[in-house]
């Protein structure tokens, strides 16, 4: 099969790592809380780190086999890791980095060459990389994981270091790299609008474990799960009680909502996206309509958020995100039932 394929565990000191997912071509994006184990799930890959148990197989060569006893090392894997802080040698100029990680033989002066031209490098060819700034770094990083012959790329939380706006023009250029590459890439963030913009599938992972992974458009529309609902950016969560095929009491909110989708024995939790809440029409018969009593108004640069609670019974802050141009608190709100998110524990 050709891509990726992997099932990994490993006892660590906080917790046990049981990661499965495979992507065969594009990017699979990892998001998950700092901590819950997707980097030592890149490593596991490169060969940096060695499984308990498991098996990892790329383009259908088996990288790793706990069972057949498989460990092909970092060289061998043709796997290219691309770390948080780029991992460059001080000692080496931008050009040196680049041919580092260069296949030797007549057309490297040819690559370089074209290395430097794609990632933007030219007339940095004699810099160290102290010289460089954090774009310039990455780039360099990447000519040179590329200068390899790697059939799959890692890429460890590549822009952390960077401000927002240097990671907005950098993530535009790596959306490019990523729809060019002719191979599959993983890219592990925390950052859930870095993993929409550059990843067709996300596997979301919490405390170690797969949690649910999919498409990613389709994962942040429906996240099925709460810790998909939670990392995906859903700030309202509520266990609920049944109250019908179609209706759910929420729990911690004390409100009943109508839903569009059935509602199943297996769902614990409602989600409902803060800017999925919007105001209710006076007069007008709307589902989901909750009367507001305000608890905390918060302002950003081009948005505003407001917390409320029921005015009816007063349970936890529902949150509703509006843009800066709409400032009126509204008496009451609706949401749509298709906006539900029915989810399980």
């Amino acid at each position: 099969m050709r891509g990726l394929e992997a099932e990994i565990g490993k006892k660590l000191k906080n917790f046990e790592l049981d990661a499965a997912f495979s992507q065969a071509d594009g990017c699979l994006g990892i998001l998950g809380p700092s901590g819950c184990g997707k980097s030592m799930t890149l490593r596991a890959v490169a060969g940096l780190v060695r499984p308990d148990r498991g098996r990892i197989c790329l383009d259908g060569r088996i990288l790793f086999d706990s069972g057949k006893r498989v460990d092909l090392s970092v060289q061998k894997r043709k796997v290219g890791y691309l770390f948080q802080n780029y991992a460059l040698f001080p000692n080496m100029t931008v050009a040196e980095n680049i041919r580092a990680g260069m296949r030797k033989g007549p057309a490297a002066g040819k690559n370089l060459a074209e290395l430097v031209r794609r990632f933007h490098l030219e007339g940095l060819e004699g810099r160290y990389p102290g010289q460089l700034s954090g774009g310039q770094q990455q780039r360099t990083a990447l000519a040179r994981i590329f200068a390899s012959d790697a059939q799959c790329l890692l890429l460890d939380e590549p822009f952390s270091a960077m401000d927002s706006y240097l990671r907005e023009e950098m993530q535009i250029g790596l959306a490019q790299i990523i729809r060019e590459f002719e191979g599959c890439m993983v890219l592990v963030s925390h950052d859930r609008d870095e993993i929409y913009r550059l990843c067709d599938r996300t596997l979301i992972m919490e405390n170690g474990k797969s949690v649910v992974c999919g498409g990613t458009r389709e994962l942040f529309a429906r996240p099925r799960r709460v810790a998909a609902a939670r990392l995906t950016g859903c700030k309202n969560l509520s266990r609920i009680r049944r109250a019908g095929d179609f209706q759910v009491h929420a729990l911690d909110w004390h409100v009943t909502l109508q839903t569009k989708e059935p509602v199943t024995s297996r769902i614990t939790h409602v989600g409902i996206r803060a800017h999925d809440i919007l105001p209710a029409p006076e007069g007008e018969d709307v589902p989901n309509r909750i009367r507001v009593l305000v608890k905390e108004k918060v302002y950003s640069p081009f948005e505003w958020t407001l917390v409320f609670q029921n005015l009816e019974e007063p349970g936890a802050g529902i949150w509703m995100k509006r843009e800066r141009g709409d400032m009126q608190v509204p008496e009451a709100v609706t949401v749509d039932p298709a906006k539900i998110l029915l989810l399980e524990e």
